[in-house]
Formats: C-alpha cells, structure tokens, sequence
C-alpha cells in the first residue's frame, strides 16, 4: 500500500529478500556447496590474519600486556553482535549480510549505507590485509635467502617505498581463485585456515617455553586508557566473523549452519588470540613486542636463538593473511551482488558467469579498485577507517534485531539472541564506546565518507531502486517455496 510504513521507509520484507535471492535472475545462479565445515574455516579464514599476525605489535604497544584484557573486550564487543548475526544470518539467509538486515529492519536508506560502509570492512580491509601480506613475505624471503624486497617496491609511499608490489600481486592471486568457483576456494580457505591454526599453536608453544611472569608487569603501563586504545587496535583483528552470513545463498543448510559457525568462529579465535599474546608477552617482554613489524617470527628468533623457527612463522603468516585476503574479497562481490540485484549500484555486479557459478566481472572490478590503496598506501592510514565502518556496521546490525523483533515477529527464526533486548542494546553501546575511542580525526573522516554515500544513494541508487519499479509483491506460494527449498 501506497501509504504503508514499508513503502514511506522503503523497507523490503525479509520473505521477499530471501525469494529474490532464490531466483534465477538471467538463467545462472549461486550454487550450494558450502557445509557447516567449509563456513567455519571460511569464518576463520576470513578472521584470522592481519590483525594477529601484524597488528598485535600495534594493541601491545597501546595497552602492554594488559592486551589481554583489550582482546576479551574486543571479543565480547563481538559476541554481543555475532549473537545479532546468528539470529538475522538464520531467518534471512542471502548474501547481502549486514546490508540486507538493513534493508528488511531500517529501510533502504539505511541499508545503503551500511552497504558503503562495508566498503570499508571488507574492500579497504582487503587493502590493509594486503599491505600486512607484504611485511611477512619480505620477513620469509630474508629466512630463506637472506636476501628482501627493495623497500621502494616493498611499500607504499606513505611507508617510505614507492609500491607496494606483494599488496598487488596476494589481491591478483585471490581474484584469480575466486573466478574459478566457490568449490575450489572453499577448499583453498579450508586448508589454509587448518595451516594457520597448527602455526599459532606451533608459536604459543614455542612461547610459553620461555615464559617469564615478570614479563608482564607493569601489567597495564597505560591505565584505563591505554586498555581502551588497545582494545580499538585489537578489534581489526576480530573484523571479518560477519563474512559468514554473505555466504546464505551458497551454504547448503543455511538457516542451521551460519548461526553455529559465527559463534564457533568467536570463541575459537578469543581463546587463541589470548593465548598468543600471552606467550609473546611472556617471552620476551611487552615493550620487545609493541611496535615490531612481523612481531611473532621476531619472537620466535629470540626463543629459539634461530631464525628457522621465524621462517616457518612467517610462512604461516604468507599463507594466513593470503587466505584473509580471499575470504574478504569473497564477502565485498556478494555484498555488491546483491546490492546490484536491487538497483542500488550498476548491474554489472550482479552478473553471475554461467561457467564458475561467480560474479567474475565483479570480482574482477572489485581487485583493481582495492589494489590501488593496497600499493599505495600505509597499513596505518587505513585500519582505524575500516574498524570505525565495521564499527558502524555492526551497532546498525543490532538494532535491526530489535527492529525485526517488532516489525516481523512471526519470521522463522532457527537461533535467536538471548537476553533479549538487552544483548542486542549492549552490542550497541560497546560499539559506540570503540568508535569513540578511534579518536575525532577518524569521525572526521568518517563522516565525509558517509557525506560521499548519501550523495550517491540520492543522485544514482534511489533513483535506479527497483523496489519501487514495481509494485508487485512475491506471492505467498512463492515464498513458502523457497524458505523450504532454503
């Protein structure tokens, strides 16, 4: 109806999300190849990288080895909204993830742009993953060869080189594999997850050897403040859990699996993220760790007293922050996909090659744009504008529960967030506590990022919406249908 809520907020219900997604739309779809396995290694393979591997020098350096406290914070900020995306990756299982929430709960204005923030969580995060690549193939190189990348080809301007060739050719590399299908990147997600497990356990056993309880105090040189930056720093390393939910339409047994996976993929993580820090600290001392590039093999030599133990933990880390690389750029083209198939943003993306069952042209747009910061810019300048829009992105996320709680509570829902709305609400209010804490220059920024989104979303996405080119609704036999097919 003309006058409804759903037309005034342009809200798309979620039975209608998921028929759309279940249509042909040109003769090719997504095929389902994805089980409850293949989604947690997905899910860890999307987490684990950068952020432990690179950015734990950077969340030492802030809080000391009170980092710890940092990453349970960090992680319960992600519990409060992975609960969020158990319940909503469940009851709505389609690819648009964070984006199509919105867009059932808030309205298409807002589904918007949560979309164009997750340009950020996941196409920028793909740039800093990149960059982070890089620091550990030149570490490998000089354990193997004793030889390095000159730096003017090793990173970006901003980092004292000229280009940053690694950052290129790792995007390139996991383009390439994720044209050729969703198959064979599962498998490669899966074993390299599997790899950079064994790695980080290889390394906290290796640590806790020489663990000295003196190492860790002061525990928290810094204070309350100090914890509180640190916990901003070790959040990016926690970016990426939400990637699950943009495989609904290629997991075989949606509504079941993406709830489990998420919240396996959080606990996991915690415990061995916790567990690293402990044994860098441990070893060697807060004030050796912050601030070190490829920190883990550095600690490693100097337990060792070798540099072949360093080597293998750089390896991990080559074939860890690859695999990151892959999950995410796998997430950024579903996410356009589906923002394509709604007419927000051109068409092109929504094409589906009829050979790979993959959004190759999109796949292939989505390297070359990202590969442009990944060459030129340094880790630094990105990481706080990825985790303020993944920050964003996530408090947008609980408070479309609560939304949807109101709005549809008779969807079928296989988890549902407990406590609620208390859960939800606290996903809320640690969120804006860690977007506060990213400092005014990144809201500054920010902001004139979401100006840009809002500007598009006026000028070219409500215009060319087509949720308001027609005025049909699916029918109810169609939606029963493809909820028991899902």
């Amino acid at each position: 109806m003309p006058g409804s809520p759903a037309n005034r907020f342009r809200i798309k219900s979620p039975e209608r999300l998921v028929a759309e997604a279940g249509a042909d739309l040109e003769g090719h779809g997504l095929k389902r190849h994805m089980g409850l396995y293949q989604l947690v290694c997905f899910g860890i393979g999307a987490i684990v990288g950068t952020g432990i591997f690179v950015g734990l020098s950077d969340s030492v350096a802030q809080a000391g080895p009170a980092v710890v406290v940092s990453f349970v914070l960090a992680a319960v900020t992600c519990v409060f909204t992975a609960f969020s995306f158990a319940e909503l990756g469940g009851a709505i299982p389609v690819s648009g993830s964070s984006y199509s929430f919105a867009y059932a709960g808030l309205g298409e204005g807002t589904a918007f742009l949560v979309g164009w923030c997750l340009l950020l969580e996941y196409g920028i995060s793909v740039s800093a993953v990149a960059v982070g690549w890089s620091q550990y193939v030149n570490e490998l190189l000089h354990s193997l060869t004793g030889w390095q990348l000159p730096a003017d080809l090793s990173a970006g301007p901003g980092d004292g080189g000229v280009i940053n060739l690694p950052a290129v050719i790792v995007i390139a590399l996991a383009a390439v594999l994720l044209v050729r299908g969703v198959r064979e990147s599962a498998r490669a997600t899966a074993a390299m997850a599997i790899l950079k497990l064994a790695i980080l356990v290889a390394f906290c056993a290796i640590g806790f050897t020489a663990f000295k309880h003196g190492n860790l105090t002061p525990f928290s040189p810094a204070g309350l403040g100090g914890i509180g930056a640190g916990t901003t720093a070790a959040f990016f390393s926690y970016i990426g859990f939400d990637a699950i939910t943009t495989a609904g339409e290629e997991a075989r047994n949606p509504r079941r699996d993406i709830p489990v996976a998420i919240l396996v993929c959080i606990g996991v993580v915690t415990v061995l993220y916790c567990a690293v820090a402990l044994a860098a600290i441990g070893a060697i001392g807060g004030s050796e760790v912050g601030g070190r590039s490829a920190a883990l093999s550095y600690v490693v030599n100097q337990v060792t007293g070798s540099t072949i133990g360093g080597g293998v933990i750089a390896f991990g880390a080559v074939i860890a922050i690859a695999s990151v690389v892959l999950a995410v750029m796998y997430g950024q083209t579903r996410i356009l996909m589906s923002m394509s198939r709604d007419g927000l943003i051109p068409r092109v993306f929504e094409r589906v090659s009829p050979k790979t069952s993959t959004p190759v042209t999109g796949t292939l747009i989505v390297a070359v744009v990202f590969a442009v910061p990944a060459a030129f810019a340094s880790l630094d300048s990105v990481v706080n504008l990825c985790t303020i829009g993944t920050l964003a992105t996530m408090a947008v996320v609980n408070i479309a529960v609560i939304a949807l709680r109101r709005g549809a509570p008779g969807l079928a829902r296989t988890f549902r967030v407990p406590l609620y709305p208390v859960m939800p609400l606290l996903g809320v209010a640690f969120c804006l506590y860690l977007i506060y804490e990213t400092g005014w220059t990144t809201w500054v920024q920010f902001a004139v990022f979401l100006a840009a989104g809002f500007l598009v979303y006026v000028l070219y996405g409500r215009r060319h919406s087509r949720l308001v080119a027609t005025t049909a609704e699916v029918t109810p036999d169609a939606t029963a249908a493809e909820t028991q097919a899902v």
